[in-house]
């Protein structure tokens, strides 16, 4: 369906048609309508599908010469980094209408609080906000949403998650009674189903694709040893030399300056990034990334949601994510909206457990590949069964060997 057919405002389409944008994904297509109508809606689809754009050009819409000072929209969403990139997507949008925004999280100083306070209080149209960040402005009192007629709660899954159910409840108790409540997830936990029945009002409920990769994304998984990872990147990455995006992610933050320290053994420059890192830190890397300047990111987890780079070529995944919902996350960094991409996981012995999880989830087999021989024996696997460490005592072996010989050239 193209967006001329949806009954946006002129203004609007002529700022989708100067972004490249014609037609309208699945999500959009579907969701757009029940929002111009003002039903309260709870959506399920997986990321890379144009979900932002589902719910903030009908609201923009509405917008569309809107004269009174307030604010008119609350979108609440899990991280920063989420908060910062719906932003920059409604600044494109709203290229030809008047709306202003601003995004509310932490890490800041004094000035950022005073300057995000201001904002609210003269009456900013749309707010984009961490639950934490925006609850501690609320506290003071100086701030009032009585004019709020659009809440929207985006990766309301991964907020439930990571622990800001009650934040969200307080959040709501600040709004007018009557607002639009619409609800975007990856997922359709009980948790979240609990949650809309509190506080959506007769929604109607669309699901597309619930935790399945993007049909253009090429998976494949590496069976190796822990001690071979590293190598088996650089494999990877030497094979790929066209490539002029890719993403790494891993689990744990103490890997991420320890890969990056190994790709610069190798030849490869790359950067880090978790939320160890200063907020302008964080910033100055995702800028880099997103304009190619940073070929290759290393990153963690809580950066799976919150990273919005266009045509990545590759995702790699570094170790096997604890829960089979991030790995679809992870790899939906990749091929989004109709791009093709590629996804590699490495996997170890003790983590073909975590593989076969995700399988289940995402109903495909993963095709399974073996590192090259010179990178010495790796584990080799019999219907899911893992042999025994013979082959891992003598890379270790092998490896040793080759290491003294190296260092004493």
């Amino acid at each position: 369906m193209k967006f001329s057919e949806l009954k946006l405002d002129d203004r609007l389409l002529e700022a989708i048609s100067y972004m490249g944008i014609d037609t309208a994904t699945p999500i959009q297509e579907r969701v757009i309508p029940h929002i111009l109508e003002n039903r309260d809606l709870i959506a399920c689809a997986q990321t890379g599908t144009g979900k932002t754009a589902a719910y903030v050009l009908p609201i923009l819409n509405k917008l569309a010469g809107k004269k009174e000072t307030s604010a008119d929209t609350l979108i609440i969403v899990p991280t920063r980094e989420l908060a910062i990139q719906i932003e920059q997507q409604i600044q494109g949008f709203s290229y030809f209408i008047t709306a202003g925004s601003i995004a509310i999280y932490g890490g800041g100083d004094g000035i950022d609080w005073v300057s995000q306070k201001n904002a609210m209080m003269n009456g900013t149209d749309i707010i984009i906000a961490t639950p934490g960040k925006l609850l501690s402005h609320l506290k003071t009192g100086d701030i009032e949403f009585e004019s709020i007629k659009h809440l929207v709660l985006d990766e309301a899954d991964r907020m439930l998650d990571m622990g800001f159910i009650d934040d969200i409840q307080a959040i709501i108790s600040y709004l007018p009674k009557k607002h639009q409540t619409l609800m975007f997830s990856a997922t359709m936990p009980n948790s979240i189903r609990q949650l809309a029945q509190k506080i959506l009002r007769n929604p109607v409920e669309i699901s597309l694709s619930i935790s399945k990769p993007v049909e253009n994304v090429d998976q494949k998984a590496y069976l190796v040893f822990d001690e071979q990872k590293t190598n088996i990147l650089r494999h990877i990455l030497a094979d790929r030399k066209s490539y002029d995006s890719i993403l790494i992610f891993t689990s744990r933050k103490s890997k991420v300056s320890e890969i990056v320290s190994s790709l610069g053994r190798f030849g490869f420059t790359s950067q880090g990034i978790s939320s160890n890192l200063e907020q302008n830190k964080r910033e100055e890397v995702l800028n880099g990334f997103r304009a190619k300047r940073i070929r290759i990111l290393v990153a963690t987890d809580v950066m799976s949601r919150g990273i919005d780079v266009k045509e990545i070529n590759l995702v790699i995944n570094f170790d096997v994510p604890h829960d089979a919902e991030d790995y679809v996350h992870r790899i939906g960094r990749t091929a989004r909206v109709n791009a093709k991409g590629e996804a590699i996981t490495l996997v170890t012995q003790k983590e073909i457990r975590k593989l076969k999880k995700i399988e289940k989830l995402i109903e495909a087999v993963i095709p399974k590949l073996q590192p090259p021989v010179d990178l010495g024996p790796s584990p080799k696997w019999d219907n899911g069964n893992p042999e025994s460490n013979h082959n891992r005592r003598s890379y270790r072996r092998k490896g040793s060997k080759r290491n003294k010989t190296k260092t004493g050239s």
